[in-house]
């Protein structure tokens, strides 16, 4: 016998080992998925991402979002971005009201500033509000007023860089907004932006009526609906202590960032991280 009648046998072997080894792996293939199908499946579980729904505070309007929007909207989340009238709490609260209304699913709600005292208000009785975020926010109780927060927690140099301006009311009479001194924007509102965008924002920026800083809060969403807070710690609007007294008494999942009040803009980043991990848990 030659050595090539010898090695026949082995050869027939070597290959059907070989077909067998090809079938397993295929079968094993199968049985793994991939990275792309495991994220579909877990998408599939959780259902889809909530609406976020982002409010604005005084003396800016909704482009104040457009870095977290942009983050927010790359990473799958549906968005609105109303714009808050600031005619007052009641009034702003009404309209908000009727926004989220609007929305189908799931919402995280969102307010900046004084757009933390409307959401508060506007959530209640809203069954599809999973989640209130916070952003260098106000967080009133029933019956307080920002005022009466100001007082108890002095240090923001906001107040003394505000300048009234009359208005007529529809049916007589007058009304005062207030506007930001345009020198004195930069320092007082956004001290870590450069000024060439501040004084775009002081030329753009919408007036708070004046009556909002006296108007007493009469709802709490935060003590029913589950609360995540950004405290920004650089703060001339609303100071940090007074921030972290607020989300404390609301129980809020805080975190803290050396920033201005316009965190929206000089951190978008770390406000598009705590929305979406308070939209995260809307689904677990």
């Amino acid at each position: 016998m030659n050595v090539k009648t010898a090695l026949r046998p082995f050869r027939r072997n070597a290959a059907a080992f070989a077909a067998v080894a090809g079938v397993a792996a295929l079968s094993l293939t199968a049985l793994v998925p991939s990275p792309a199908a495991k994220a579909e499946t877990e998408a599939t579980r959780r259902g889809p991402k909530p609406t976020v729904v982002l409010v604005h505070g005084a003396f800016a309007d909704s482009s104040s979002w457009n870095g977290v929007i942009k983050r927010l909207r790359h990473d799958g989340y549906p968005v609105a971005a109303p714009a808050n009238p600031l005619r007052g709490l009641a009034s702003d609260s009404d309209y908000l009201e009727s926004c989220l209304k609007s929305v189908q699913g799931p919402i995280v709600l969102v307010g900046h500033s004084y757009g933390g005292s409307v959401i508060s208000d506007a959530a209640v009785g809203n069954p599809e509000v999973k989640a209130l975020v916070y952003i260098a926010a106000f967080i009133p109780d029933k019956d307080e007023t920002p005022a009466q927060l100001g007082d108890r927690f002095p240090g923001a140099t906001l107040p003394s860089a505000l300048e009234p301006v009359t208005y007529p009311l529809p049916g007589g009479g007058t009304g005062t907004d207030l506007y930001v001194q345009k020198d004195k924007f930069h320092d007082a509102f956004a001290a870590d932006l450069p000024k060439s965008v501040t004084d775009l924002m002081a030329i753009t920026q919408r007036p708070l009526a004046a009556s909002v800083f006296d108007e007493k809060a009469t709802e709490t969403a935060w003590k029913t609906i589950p609360s995540w807070d950004l405290v920004t710690t650089k703060d001339n609007a609303i100071a940090p202590d007074e921030q972290r007294f607020m989300a404390k008494r609301a129980h809020a999942h805080t975190v803290e960032v050396n920033s201005s009040h316009a965190v929206s803009v000089s951190h978008p980043g770390a406000v598009t991280r705590l929305i979406e991990q308070a939209a995260r848990t809307t689904s677990e």
